[in-house]
């Protein structure tokens, strides 16, 4: 993606970094799919994303409760889009924690930095990053959280072995996607989505993790929790 400018003049409080170089995969497992995202509308994207009806949007509590985030924390949101869970994670982890606002889109990223700092969160940082990693340091945080992002992927295993590395020991990464089955699924997700569960379990795993649990209160998607080992 085109790198990000830095944003210290106009959001002095709050942290930018741009994208790092990503080991490369040789197709894309979803041509195209993040074209949409070059150069997005952030407020029309804003109502797509965040609207009663969408059940992320309407679970979002009892989401960010099920991660049990703490104060001082780090927790990279990847895929922040318009900055729905950000919001939420940044007074959990608390003034000594930190979010990574993760996202391909630079204008997704600005305009969630921007939110941040109107909402007085200076535990933020904004980061672009590229289809086949996601740019953030070895061992910079303690949580990755993956929410309708996965199937976006182009480039699912580099992808993965970037947030293994960005990973603590013992840390977790937390995916919520959409439920690819024939007769529960809508026609949109069946189209959009290319995987379902199961392929998206042995593909994480395959990239060295180890899957913790389930949780069961969504009904439109799947929430897993992976361990790196």
């Amino acid at each position: 993606m085109r790198p990000f400018a830095a944003l210290s003049l106009l959001l002095p409080l709050l942290c930018l970094t741009g994208p790092v170089p990503a080991r490369a995969q040789a197709e894309s497992a979803a041509p195209g799919i993040n074209r949409a995202f070059e150069n997005p509308e952030f407020e029309r994207w804003r109502g797509a994303f965040e609207h009663p009806g969408r059940e992320v949007f309407d679970r979002r509590g009892a989401i960010v409760a099920a991660l049990a985030l703490r104060p001082g924390m780090a927790v990279a949101d990847i895929g922040a889009g318009t900055g729905l869970f950000t919001l939420l994670f940044a007074p959990a982890v608390g003034p000594a924690g930190r979010v990574y606002a993760v996202d391909i889109s630079a204008p997704f990223v600005e305009g969630v930095l921007a939110r941040a700092a109107a909402a007085g969160h200076d535990n933020v940082t904004g980061v672009v990053n590229t289809p086949a990693d996601v740019s953030l340091s070895p061992g910079s945080i303690d949580v990755a959280f993956v929410c309708d992002t996965y199937h976006h992927f182009e480039y699912p295993q580099p992808t993965l072995a970037s947030i293994h590395r960005a990973l603590r020991p013992g840390g977790e990464l937390v995916i919520i996607d959409f439920r690819h089955q024939a007769g529960h699924s809508s026609a949109w997700v069946m189209g959009h989505v290319r995987a379902g569960e199961e392929t998206v379990v042995a593909e994480v795993e395959a990239a060295g993790f180890r899957l913790a649990g389930r949780e069961s209160f969504l009904r439109e998607n799947y929430f897993l929790r992976f361990v790196k080992e």
